[in-house]
Order: C-alpha cells, then structure tokens, then sequence
C-alpha cells in the first residue's frame, strides 16, 4: 500500500518537533509494509483548514496518489470541531483513501473493522449536526423571547402611491425602481 504521512505542530507550542511524528510514523508504516509515498507538514494550528499541506494532502487524496493516509493523532489532522474533522475523514474515504491514527488504535479505517468504524464516525458526526440545529434553535428562541423580531424587516408600501403610479401608466418594473421596493411586493400592495 502506498501511504503518505500527514503531521502538525502548533506555532503556539514552540518546543515541538514535527519530526518526532515523522519517524514515529515512518517506522509505523515500515512494519505495516506500507510504501511512504508523501509527506505533509504543517507549522501552524489547526483551527481550520486552510493549511497550505493539509489542502495539498485533500488535492493528493482526491487523485488517489496514496491509498493511505496515517497521522499522529486526530488532533493533529484538525481542530475545528467533531463536526467538521469527521467530514474530512469521510472526504478521504470518498475518494478511496482509509486512514489511520498512530496514537488513536480505535481510529482506523484499514481493518477488519473498517465499515464499523467509518458507521460509528457518521453516527457521532450526524448527532453533532442534531446538537448543533438544537443550540442554533434554543438560541433563535432565547432571542424570540427577548421581544427581537427575526428575519427581514417587513417593507412598508404605500398602496395608494403605488395605486396612482399604476393609473398613470407605470409598469411594474418602473414602480419598483421609483419606490425601492420588490415588484411582488409593488403587487401586492394593491391586490
């Protein structure tokens, strides 16, 4: 199997190494019999995924230029949330390329418990969606609750003036650019 390596350090944490993940991770992938074909290193933190590596791996993966992708541990592929870290695992699986934490043994794709494991990280992935929509809902309601009108402010039409323009000739098009307002909304300020 050909392999590629993903590490990380943090630029906060000035005393690391990222080649102590590569030699960990390169004798790891010696006794797997795995090929290392690539290496990424990224010095920065992983907050979100604009980490010029970590874009270069996901550009790699999708070509199939490995067919395994291990790294040190699930925080050092990303920290951006359980969300948004098993969409990257599931974005290498759809392109074909298992992968596995070094640090992590439960955190494999290329076992016997590869289907297991890939079902288990959906489930926790869609219940972290659910908890999300619940705290963007409580939240919506919170502010409901504090007398706040959500959504656009409703646009006022005077349908007398929109009336007249109307009689004089104006199409529905001219009334809106002369008013400001939507056509539909011109529509139905008279109707």
């Amino acid at each position: 199997m050909n392999c590629a390596i993903y590490a990380r350090v943090s630029t906060r944490d000035k005393n690391q190494d990222f080649r102590n993940q590569l030699i960990a991770l390169g004798e790891f992938a010696g006794k797997q019999r795995w090929r290392i074909v690539a290496e990424y290193v990224d010095e920065q933190s992983a907050k979100d995924g604009n980490r010029e590596q970590f874009q270069r791996m996901f550009q790699d993966a999708s070509t199939r230029k490995f067919d395994v992708l291990l790294f040190w541990s699930l925080d050092r592929l990303s920290r951006e949330g359980v969300l948004e870290t098993l969409q990257h695992l599931q974005r290498l699986t759809s392109y074909g390329v298992a992968w596995r934490s070094f640090t992590e043994q439960y955190l494999d794709s290329t076992g016997i418990f590869r289907d297991a494991v890939i079902g288990i990280l959906a489930v926790i992935a869609k219940q972290e969606r659910v908890r999300l929509a619940e705290r963007t809902r409580a939240g919506l309601e919170r502010v409901r609750m504090a007398g706040k009108k959500l959504g656009r402010p409703t646009a006022k039409a005077d349908s007398a003036a929109i009336q007249a323009l109307r009689v004089g000739g104006a199409s529905w098009s001219e009334i809106a650019r002369r008013t400001g307002l939507a056509r539909a909304t011109c529509q139905k300020a008279v109707l």
